[in-house]
C-alpha cells in the first residue's frame, strides 16, 4: 500500500489507459435485397417443363437470371402458386405445381417465398400443408400464409440479419379469391388493423429496415389506385421502410420519398403463361442497402425489365434478349415489352 502510494500521477493515468479494451471499428452495414413478382404455373408452363420421366425441370425457364439472385443477400419471390409433391397439378384457375418449382427456386438462390396471394388457398388445408411441407425441406423462408396459430407465431415478422442489416418483413394479400379460409389455418389480409397491429410489435431498436409484400391493386391496370396509395402511406407512417406489391400482373411505377422510403406498386409477371401486351413479363428489383457516415441506411434502386420467351418460359433480361436469336413475332413482341416498361417507369408515379 505505501509503495503504490508513492507512485506519481501519470503512471497511474497511464495504467489506466492501457487497461482499456481497443476499440473496434464496424464496418459499415451493406445487403442487396432481389426481388421478383409472379411466379406462375400455368398450365401449358406444366407441359414444357414436364420430362419424359414424369419429372419436371425449371432449369432453363431461370437460366438467365438465376446469377441475379445468388449474388443478393436477400432473394424473394412471389410464389403465386400452390405446390405438392404428390401429382394432381394443375393451372389456372386453381394452381397447384410440382415440387420442383420449389427445387428451382432453392438452385437459383431464393431465400424467401411470399405467399399471401389470391390463389394460397387454391387447394385448401392441403395445399397450404404441402406447400409449407416443400418449402421448409428446401429451406426457403416462407411468409403470409401459415397452416395454425402456431406457425403464425413464429413466422408472421420474418426476422433476417444480412450485411449486418437487421430486416423485419410483412406479409399481406387483399384476399383469397372468395375461398374461405380452412379451420386453424391463418393467411395475412391487407387491413389496416392487422397491419398496424404487426407493426407495432416489430421491436424497432432491433431492426434497420420493415419490408412489406403486399398483394393489392387492380389486375392489368398500369398505374396504383387510391387504395394502393392510401395502404401505403399509412405503411409507411407506421415505420415501413421499403413496400412492393403485386397482383396486377402487369408493372406499376415506383417511387422513392423525401424521406428515402421506397413503393414498388407492382413487379408483375416473373414468369407465367399470360401473353397480352404488358403481361407477357415484369421487373426484378434490386436494393442495395447502405450505410452512410451518419450511420442512416440510404436505400439505391435498380430495376430491371425481364420479358417472357416461349416454348421454353425462358425469362429474358435486356443483356440476353438485346441479342438472343428470336422469330420475328418473338422479336417484336420482346421490343414492345421493353420499351412499354421503360416508358412507364421514365414517367414515375
Amino acid at each position: 500500500m505505501f509503495v503504490a502510494a508513492l507512485l506519481p500521477l501519470w503512471f497511474v493515468a497511464m495504467h489506466d489507459v492501457c487497461q482499456q479494451p481497443p476499440q473496434v471499428k464496424l464496418p459499415p452495414k451493406r445487403a442487396r435485397l432481389v426481388v421478383a413478382g409472379d411466379l406462375m404455373q400455368h398450365t401449358p408452363q406444366l407441359s414444357a417443363a414436364l420430362q419424359s420421366d414424369g419429372s419436371y425441370n425449371y432449369e432453363e425457364c431461370f437460366r438467365f437470371v438465376a446469377p441475379y439472385f445468388r449474388d443478393a443477400d436477400i432473394a424473394v419471390v412471389n410464389l403465386e402458386t400452390t405446390l405438392s409433391g404428390e401429382g394432381e397439378y394443375s393451372g389456372y384457375p386453381c394452381f397447384c405445381s410440382p415440387a420442383e418449382v420449389a427445387y428451382a427456386m432453392r438452385d437459383m438462390g431464393i431465400d424467401v417465398a411470399v405467399l399471401a396471394n389470391n390463389h394460397c388457398l387454391d387447394r385448401g388445408l392441403r395445399g397450404v400443408s404441402r406447400t409449407a411441407d416443400v418449402l421448409d425441406e428446401c429451406g426457403i423462408e416462407r411468409m403470409g400464409v401459415f397452416r395454425d396459430s402456431v406457425d403464425f407465431q413464429h413466422n408472421n415478422i420474418k426476422y433476417i440479419t444480412r450485411g449486418g442489416v437487421r430486416f423485419a418483413m410483412v406479409n399481406y394479400t387483399y384476399g383469397t379469391n372468395g375461398i374461405p379460409v380452412p379451420k386453424g389455418v391463418v393467411v395475412n389480409r391487407l387491413d389496416s388493423v392487422s397491419v398496424v397491429r404487426d407493426l407495432n410489435e416489430i421491436h424497432r431498436d432491433e431492426v434497420d429496415c420493415v419490408v412489406a409484400f403486399v398483394h393489392w391493386g387492380n389486375e392489368y391496370e398500369r398505374k396504383p389506385n387510391h387504395s394502393q396509395r392510401k395502404m401505403a402511406e399509412l405503411m409507411k407512417r407506421n415505420g415501413v421502410d421499403i413496400i412492393i406489391g403485386s397482383h396486377p400482373h402487369v408493372v406499376q411505377p415506383y417511387d422513392v420519398d423525401d424521406k428515402g422510403k421506397v413503393v414498388v406498386y407492382s413487379l408483375g409477371n416473373f414468369v407465367s403463361n399470360q401473353r397480352k401486351r404488358y403481361t407477357d413479363g415484369g421487373l426484378i428489383l434490386i436494393v442495395d442497402i447502405e450505410e452512410d457516415v451518419n450511420g442512416e441506411l440510404k436505400y439505391y434502386i435498380s430495376d430491371m425489365p425481364v420479358w417472357v420467351k416461349l416454348p421454353k418460359y425462358q425469362i429474358l433480361p435486356s443483356s440476353v434478349g438485346d441479342t438472343m436469336r428470336m422469330d420475328a413475332a418473338s422479336r417484336e413482341s420482346y421490343q414492345i415489352f421493353m420499351a412499354d416498361t421503360r416508358k412507364l417507369l421514365d414517367r414515375g408515379v
